[in-house]
């Protein structure tokens, strides 16, 4: 079977999966899936039909398959078959553009195969699913593929060549990596990996990648699991923060503040006192507390009032070489 006959396999059993997934499904809307014209959509429909597929209606309506007619059945429950619109809403957030797309393939077919009711279920909650896409950029716009690269490289253990682009350089830097995992934290994706350019163990931001391509190098030495390379930092390495913060306030740090090693609270009538154990030493602490300053007290450390003090006067510096406004 040469490659377009096979690819026209492919579409044509895709297609009847699509058809098990909803009631009546416009040829437009097989098109724009597949990519393909109105007359190739007219075409594939026959031959379901000439091998025995019951499908129902007619060019310009919209097609359907025999009520009863299934694919070898899946039972979901209702509560699954919710999950998987959630699940999917997610994806659609934080995956790059070609998993969502092998996502979107993946849900067809199980949507294909959802008796009646959660069938109904599922396109009843899809409307009323959102997540919010646009907040945080999770991968270069040239890179639409980075998650599938990475995966491959994983399960295959070969190399991968990036061009990146590393937070505290001007210039992206060329890198062959042995990736180990692949982890969510802070609304970014990262890969822990073995660098060759740095020979030891480095973390890369997706979103940073400018390039990627897997090569046919295999790896050159045995990983451990992804969590030998995560473990946190000693409590020798972080340093103890304590700010008491206006308790009318100190609600609207209750989600930044666990970006900075938040730890515990106290309570008091006028304020909360909040204990930390962070590393501040690239001026990240200093610069969070400046957003609500007037609201809150350093209680220690002494250095991190420093900081803060050294920030302001820098701030203040820059305010009084700035040239005055012009009226007229």
């Amino acid at each position: 079977m040469d490659s377009e006959s096979l690819n026209r396999f492919d579409r044509i059993v895709a297609m009847l999966q699509h058809l098990q997934s909803g009631r009546t499904v416009k040829a437009q809307e097989l098109a724009d899936r597949f990519q393909v014209s109105l007359r190739t959509v007219y075409r594939d429909i026959r031959s379901l039909e000439a091998s025995g597929v019951p499908v129902t209606g007619e060019a310009g309506v919209g097609y359907s398959l025999l009520d009863g007619y299934r694919l070898p059945p899946v039972m979901f429950t209702h509560e699954e078959a919710g999950s998987f619109v959630a699940a999917e809403k997610l994806m659609q957030k934080f995956s790059d553009k070609a998993l969502g797309a092998h996502f979107e393939s993946a849900m067809y077919k199980v949507k294909s195969v959802l008796r009646g009711s959660a069938k109904d279920r599922v396109a009843a909650l899809e409307a009323q699913i959102w997540v919010d896409s646009s907040t945080t950029q999770l991968f270069n716009q040239h890179t639409p593929h980075v998650l599938d690269v990475l995966f491959d490289s994983m399960a295959l253990k070969k190399q991968v060549a990036l061009q990146y682009q590393a937070f505290s350089a001007e210039e992206a830097t060329e890198r062959l990596i042995e990736p180990v995992g692949l982890f969510h934290e802070n609304n970014f994706w990262y890969i822990m990996g073995y660098c060759h350019l740095r020979e030891d163990y480095r973390q890369f931001r997706t979103d940073r990648m400018l390039q990627i391509k897997l090569t046919d190098r295999p790896f050159s030495k045995e990983h451990g699991p992804l969590s030998e390379y995560r473990k946190p930092k000693s409590p020798s390495e972080k340093v103890k923060v304590v700010l008491r913060v206006e308790k009318k306030f100190a609600k609207y740090i209750q989600t930044s503040r666990n970006y900075y090693g938040f730890v515990s609270e106290e309570v008091a009538e006028e304020y909360v006192e909040m204990t930390f154990m962070t590393d501040y030493q690239c001026e990240g602490m200093a610069r969070w507390f400046l957003m609500f300053g007037d609201c809150a007290q350093i209680l220690e450390p002494e250095s991190l009032k420093q900081q803060v003090s050294d920030i302001i006067a820098r701030v203040q510096a820059s305010l009084a070489l700035q040239p005055e406004p012009i009226y007229g």
